[in-house]
């Protein structure tokens, strides 16, 4: 907030003052315009407007704080946050921080408005729940500290039960999606009683799945039931080849069919998985026999027969489809080449034939340039110069029109301004008679170079 002087005395101007309506930024105190002070052009006639910026002081003090000057302290305090005392003053101009802070701790923490809304908080009761009677007293009590000991399975056996000694954790628990109960939970400032109790209500329930999965643990491990689950540990060497691997799909059904190993021995879940993997595998041939009888297959002995005729005629196609397309970009080459050579030599003899051109009459200029003649739609239409590089291309006048038209008229709609995006031009047009023709164009000022 900016502090306001008199423009005679000089003097700070706290509360009401004097505003000249015909001077520009004339300002007089009281006492200055009692006394019918009169400054530069500014005469005790003049008309004037009271005006009182800072209004009346809310407490009493020796540095007069005004209205304004308070509402702006508080709303600092709530902006910057309690303490930040140079935002405080940044914010208010006409304060220092060390003012701003002497302010506020006097009035509104000690002062009365301290004692009226602020209040003591009593100092909560912390209950001590690591002593007690017995050493599983409390929830936090030294037990839980202790070592666990490790149970006497191997690490073979560990890993085929995926059982982790240390933690006395298995990496699929019992209920194991338990935690999605509250992992989505949270607290937000605007959840009445109704909400704050329903979220209340699934963390007990949590607690109480938690407790029945540590329940189930101790009685595992109480009974030996962990140990006894494990696998025999197989004394014959492994050979490279004494056990199958098991493929991505055989992973995931023996992880989809780990919580049936609770109810049935070693043995019986091996066989599960195995009938299961069985019942997959028939399906997909049964599939495969369909697919076959709708292609006319009705015996087995004629599968691979037909399996192998299939594989020919694929590979067939696969082939005819490669000659085919190196057929075409060989054919591009050959023709990109023999444009090159002949323009090479157009431009060796450049000079010779723009003489001979100009002193020969249209008639001789068609044998001259053999391939583009006057029978050709547009031939008329093109310069000598065009007709030669037309040749060289051996491209028709019509076309080298049409494709001349439509470079030019991208080029002018670019000049414009105008977005016309990636030009297409005619499909199979060889990219060297492209630049050929865009070349051309630029040499004889058709175009600008982009």
């Amino acid at each position: 907030m900016t502090r306001i002087r008199c423009n005679y005395c000089q003097n700070e101007i706290n509360g009401h003052r004097l505003r000249c309506t015909e001077c520009a930024d004339f300002d007089l105190c009281l006492q200055c315009f009692s006394l019918g002070a009169e400054v530069a052009t500014h005469r005790r006639e003049h008309s004037f407007t009271i005006k009182n910026d800072q209004g009346p002081c809310i407490f009493e003090d020796s540095e007069r704080w005004s209205l304004a000057e308070e509402n702006m302290l508080l709303d600092a305090v709530e902006q910057y946050g309690f303490g930040n005392w140079n935002g405080a003053a940044a914010h208010i101009e006409s304060r220092t921080a060390a003012e701003c802070d002497e302010h506020y701790r006097h009035f509104y923490i000690n002062g009365i408005i301290g004692d009226a809304t602020l209040q003591e908080v009593p100092r909560p009761q912390i209950t001590d729940h690591s002593n007690g009677n017995g050493v599983l007293a409390g929830p936090l009590s030294p037990s839980l500290t202790l070592a666990i000991t490790p149970l006497d399975i191997g690490t073979q056996q560990q890993q085929e039960l995926g059982y982790m000694p240390l933690r006395d954790d298995f990496e699929r628990e019992h209920d194991n999606e338990a935690e999605t109960l509250v992992s989505s939970l949270s607290i937000n400032h605007d959840d009445d009683e109704l909400d704050t109790a329903i979220k209340l209500a699934q963390v007990s329930k949590y607690r109480l799945r938690l407790q029945e999965r540590e329940r189930r643990k101790r009685l595992a491990r109480e009974y030996g039931l962990t140990a006894a689950g494990a696998p025999p540990i197989s004394k014959t060497p492994k050979t490279p080849h004494s056990k199958k691997k098991t493929g991505k799909n055989g992973r995931e059904l023996q992880e989809r069919l780990k919580p049936f190993s609770q109810f049935h021995s070693v043995a019986e879940h091996q066989m599960l998985f195995d009938n299961v993997k069985r019942e997959r595998e028939i399906k997909a041939r049964i599939k495969e026999l369909v697919r076959l009888r709708k292609n006319g297959i009705t015996k087995l002995a004629d599968e691979e027969v037909y399996e192998e005729e299939k594989f020919k005629r694929d590979k067939r196609k696969e082939n005819k489809k490669k000659l085919a397309m190196s057929a075409i970009s060989k054919r591009n080459s050959q023709v990109s080449k023999k444009a090159e050579g002949k323009l090479e030599k157009m431009d060796t003899s450049s000079g010779e034939n723009e003489e001979k051109v100009s002193e020969k009459d249209e008639g001789s200029s068609v044998e001259t340039y053999k391939g583009v003649n006057n029978s050709m739609p547009g031939f008329e239409l093109v310069s000598e110069n065009e007709k030669k590089l037309c040749n060289s291309m051996g491209m028709s006048p019509a076309n080298y029109i049409t494709i001349k038209t439509c470079i030019i008229k991208d080029y002018l709609q670019r000049c414009n301004g105008k977005d016309v995006g990636k030009f297409r031009y005619p499909g199979g047009m060889d990219k060297t008679h492209r630049r050929k023709i865009i070349g051309f164009l630029q040499d004889n000022l058709w175009i600008g170079a982009s």
